[in-house]
């Protein structure tokens, strides 16, 4: 019997940049949250940041608010010379769930260090530094670093930004399509090396535990399938490109996290993933009594041999 039905649209494209699969409307303006924080770490690289490695991956990190990610984001802030006070973020609690019950049993409150934008935040002011922006407006939509984003988000979609609001975390959020943002990301992995698209793709997939965390199912889907560059949002997000440029897109409408990862599964096995590689990734056993008594999983629709 099913249970519950998630709704969404997807969609994929082929290294040839066409797309080659979709369901549902995957034209329309939506909210990529978290899935677009690589394109910000182009626009932040194209405007002078200097970031490498693994404080790069954390600039375009839904960090888990490990030490790690902590430590990174202090070292980014050192780097520039400015203080944690100086973040604009709002104050969280680490995102992943056993990192949150050690800071409750330790008497622990949010913080905007914890908050699993702070990595991406730390880049914002330093780049802003860097050209002699002013900083504590620096998440205003008409500051010249949030302007500089849009115009790099328009250029790697190839559209204009819908609308602007404001995200969880405090800074600009700019509406896309779903295909625009799969274009995005396969310009981003096709790029040539040495370029703050290329920059970006390397950083991520070399330190994903960055990117994401230890336990986070992102991080290990790009361990999983070799060279595969892959983001998350919020509201059931999921992007993922390959250095040849084929690329898929997937929001779940309801923001159910749940359906995100199958979902996105089945599109890379559209996009001529080895199903193999995916087993791990088709959904979630849902329990009862401890043991496994039904499953998420995708519709025929989804289904390549169909």
């Amino acid at each position: 019997m099913i249970e519950g039905v998630h709704h969404g649209s997807v969609v994929v494209l082929g290294a040839d940049g066409e797309v080659r699969f979709r369901l549902g409307d995957t034209e329309a303006a939506f909210y990529p949250r978290s899935a677009l924080k690589p394109l910000q770490a182009v626009a932040m690289l194209r405007a002078g940041l200097d970031l490498d490695g693994d404080l790069l991956s954390l600039a375009a990190a839904s960090h888990s608010g490990e030490e790690r990610h902590l430590d990174g984001t202090r070292r980014i802030l050192e780097r520039a010379g400015l203080p944690e006070a100086a973040l604009r973020n709002t104050p969280d609690m680490p995102y992943d769930p056993v990192v949150r019950d050690t800071w409750v049993r330790e008497g622990r409150g949010p913080s905007r260090l914890a908050q699993n934008c702070s990595g991406k935040h730390a880049a914002m002011l330093w780049t802003a530094q860097l050209n002699g922006w002013s900083l504590d407006d620096y998440l205003d939509p008409a500051h010249p670093l949030q302007r500089a984003i849009a115009d790099t988000v328009e250029d790697l979609t190839g559209q204009r930004v819908a609308n602007v609001t404001v995200d969880g975390c405090g800074a600009p959020l700019f509406a896309v399509s779903l295909h625009g943002l799969a274009r995005a990301l396969a310009r981003i992995t096709t790029a040539a090396p040495g370029t703050p698209e290329a920059r970006v793709a390397d950083a991520m997939r070399e330190h994903a535990e960055m990117a994401s965390g230890v336990r986070r199912d992102v991080a290990a889907l790009m361990r999983a399938v070799p060279g595969l560059l892959a983001k998350d949002g919020f509201e059931g997000v999921q992007v993922a490109a390959l250095p040849d440029g084929r690329a898929i897109a997937v929001k779940i409408a309801d923001g159910a996290d749940r359906a995100r990862i199958p979902v996105a599964a089945a599109a890379l096995v559209h996009a001529g993933i080895d199903p193999a590689l995916l087993t791990d990734f088709a959904g979630a056993p849902l329990l009862g009594g401890g043991r496994p008594v039904g499953a998420v999983r995708t519709v025929p629709a989804l289904d390549p041999a169909s």
